[in-house]
């Protein structure tokens, strides 16, 4: 660390979700085993993204309504670092802050989740089907018009309540999310990205700070992950191109080759019912951010020579 004194106290600030808590408290562990020494604990907020549950997140100002409140906390200096599910962030940060550390990525892939179903092939016509994303919408009505998709806000167990209670045959959530919190029973299948292809670092955890705070930035060092960081980039490199955001049915997602050198990036972007669609595949050799940035470049370039802009402002329309 540069000869850098090791921190006596850190605040971690998080939403108060048990999956938003479950990801703070993984931190402050792993924070715990570099510094021993330190007083590490943990500020839960609610956000504006949690109070508000009858709306999708895409009427009432995207994902970054998680967030705010955390950077406020960072602001001020009532926390140090903050934790977000990074498909959560904004593709651009707001000026003072950075995304400091990108933590080894969980399964990225979205998760059948059913009491009476085994995949989404096996549900009759008008079935019912929960997602907060229309990412995922866009793609399940491209494949499967004969399910009804109904909007599915709230936190993990009130979504996996509602699936209980019998208001949705099935529903669409992530993964990463299920396995965190020890609900990976509940699974009934991995989607294969050919099926459905995941949002941009989706499954990934990272670490918001203030931009001016390198200290902070040489504490957080260990926990940084380079292949997951790379992965990631690229992706939200599409995203941030395409000026991706939750009201935006916009995947990405980046697979290293057995190998480990070379990065294949998928993307698509598509009409909300999933009739129309932009795709693009690239592959390359992938060592540092620049070229990570370069590859999302590339398939960005691509989709955008396709049409990606003229269907995304269809969309706003």
């Amino acid at each position: 660390m540069n000869n850098i004194l090791p921190p006596e106290r850190l605040v971690i600030a998080s939403r108060e979700s048990r999956l938003a808590m479950w990801q703070a408290k993984h931190i402050q562990k792993l924070l715990q085993d570099i510094y021993p020494k330190c007083e590490i604990s943990i500020l839960g907020m609610t956000t504006r993204g949690d109070q508000i549950l009858d709306k999708s997140l895409s009427k009432i100002g995207g994902k970054g309504l998680f967030i705010k409140e955390l950077e406020a906390a960072l602001l001020d200096g009532r926390a140090d670092l903050a934790i977000h599910s990074l498909k959560d962030v904004p593709m651009e940060m707001p000026e003072g802050f950075a995304l400091s550390t990108i933590l080894e990525r969980e399964d990225p892939r979205d998760a059948f989740i059913s009491n009476r179903y085994a995949s989404l092939k096996d549900m009759p016509e008008g079935a019912i089907v929960g997602t907060s994303s229309l990412r995922r919408e866009a793609q399940i009505r491209r494949k499967y018009p004969h399910l009804k998709i109904v909007p599915l806000r709230g936190n993990l167990d009130t979504r996996l309540g509602k699936l209980d209670n019998g208001e949705f045959d099935a529903m669409i959530l992530a993964c990463a999310g299920l396995i965190r919190l020890n609900l990976e029973s509940r699974i009934r299948e991995r989607i294969d990205p050919v099926d459905s292809l995941p949002a941009a670092s989706q499954g990934a955890l990272g670490i918001e700070i203030l931009a001016s705070n390198q200290t902070m930035d040489a504490y957080l060092a260990p926990l940084k992950d380079l292949l997951t960081t790379l992965q990631v980039s690229a992706e939200r490199q599409v995203s941030r191109r395409l000026g991706g955001s939750c009201e935006i049915p916009i995947a990405a997602y980046a697979k290293w080759g057995d190998d480990g050198v070379k990065l294949d990036l998928k993307a698509l972007v598509a009409s909300i019912d999933g009739q129309e669609i932009v795709e693009s595949s690239q592959t390359m050799s992938v060592a540092t951010m620049e070229a990570a940035i370069q590859l999302g470049d590339q398939v960005a370039d691509d989709l955008i020579n396709k049409g990606a802009m003229e269907l995304i402002a269809a969309l706003g329309k």
